[in-house]
């Protein structure tokens, strides 16, 4: 199986900061649309991004090939929006420490 890190563009940088009600609603069904994946650990990773120069959402997703992990982000909620996309780089090694719970939802500033 192959790795890759995903990166999910949303439609404007101050997104994560200025979402709509609307837009609020669909981020919560794009991470409940993942969490399955998580607990199986096809998705490694994943979470927003609070970088300064525009917010945007990562996971590292296991799968056969670029064409399945395609297929899974089509089924995503945000795929139908205008304004979000995926863009999708291989990973050709990668290390991953053992199984953790998942972590509950908390905003975290660093």
């Amino acid at each position: 199986m192959a790795h890759y890190l995903c990166k999910l563009k949303p439609p404007r940088p101050t997104f994560i900061t200025d979402m709509t009600p609307e837009e609020a609603r669909l981020m919560r069904a794009h991470r409940e649309f993942w969490i399955p994946s998580v607990e199986t650990g096809v998705v490694v990773a994943m979470g927003p991004v609070a970088d300064p120069a525009g917010a945007y959402g990562v996971m590292i997703v296991e799968a056969a090939s670029l064409e399945a992990l395609e297929a899974m982000q089509a089924s995503d909620p945000v795929a139908a929006q205008p304004g979000f996309s995926f863009e999708n780089f291989f990973m050709p090694a990668i290390a991953v420490r053992p199984s953790m719970p998942l972590a509950p939802i908390a905003s975290v500033t660093p």
